[in-house]
């Protein structure tokens, strides 16, 4: 049994400049405006039709990202359908493989390190409310290694992954390719980055919207605040 963070990375090569332009030509395609394109105008227009909800241009241009995330978040990922999604399928992967290290990978939920490091506190420091939450992390983790059990046992008596993946939990490590256009893309940070969001999809909405305002499209994105 294994646990890991979650994460999210940019597959794409991103050309800020080039991404800004063909906008902004679409833009101006509306308006048969292409004459006033020069140096710095993308950035200026743009602001000024998102500013006025005219997004649909920002359709154009399409961001390529692979999260590596538990089953639980996954299952809320894609039901942003506007989208393209290739996932790992529990169907195919046998975990008892040499590739998947031959056991099981978990997804740390948010407050695993917290919990876990309560474990080393000396008891007569510890709090009821921390007892509490160190019960909650062992009936957490037993719960995943019964999982893990009763996964390779079924595979070891002949089960196939896709007979097997029954047993498995939300929060069943996963991968996922995804590609959303800009306009997708701001509504899943509305809709995600907001403190009303799962705090383990937040967590990785933020980083992603980080990633992409750090590769010059903050433009696109400026006008959306979380806390």
């Amino acid at each position: 049994m294994n646990f890991i963070d979650s994460s999210v990375e940019i597959i794409d090569d991103i050309n800020s400049d080039l991404i800004l332009k063909k906008i902004e030509l679409a833009l101006r395609n509306c308006y048969k405006s292409e004459n006033l394109i020069e140096d710095g105008s993308a950035e200026k227009l743009i602001k000024s039709c998102i500013n006025r909800g005219h997004e649909s241009p920002l359709e154009h241009v399409s961001i390529t990202y692979r999260v590596i995330c538990d089953r639980g978040v996954s299952h809320e990922w894609v039901r942003h359908r506007l989208a393209s999604y290739s996932q790992e399928s529990s169907r195919y992967c046998n975990y008892t493989k040499g590739k998947f290290g031959s056991e099981i990978t978990y997804i740390k939920p948010e407050w695993f390190d917290e919990y876990q490091s309560l474990i080393l506190k000396p008891s007569c420091d510890t709090t009821q409310e921390e007892y509490d939450k160190i019960s909650i992390y062992f009936a957490y983790k037993k719960a995943l290694e019964t999982a893990e059990l009763s996964y390779f046992t079924m595979i070891r008596n002949g089960a196939t992954p896709d007979i097997a993946r029954a047993v498995l939990p939300n929060s069943l490590k996963t991968d996922l390719v995804c590609t959303m256009n800009i306009r997708e893309l701001r509504n899943f940070f509305k809709l995600r980055c907001t403190k009303y969001a799962h705090p383990a999809i937040r967590k990785l909405a933020i980083e992603l919207l980080q990633k992409l305002k750090e590769k010059g499209l903050g433009i696109l994105f400026e006008d959306i605040i979380y806390d």
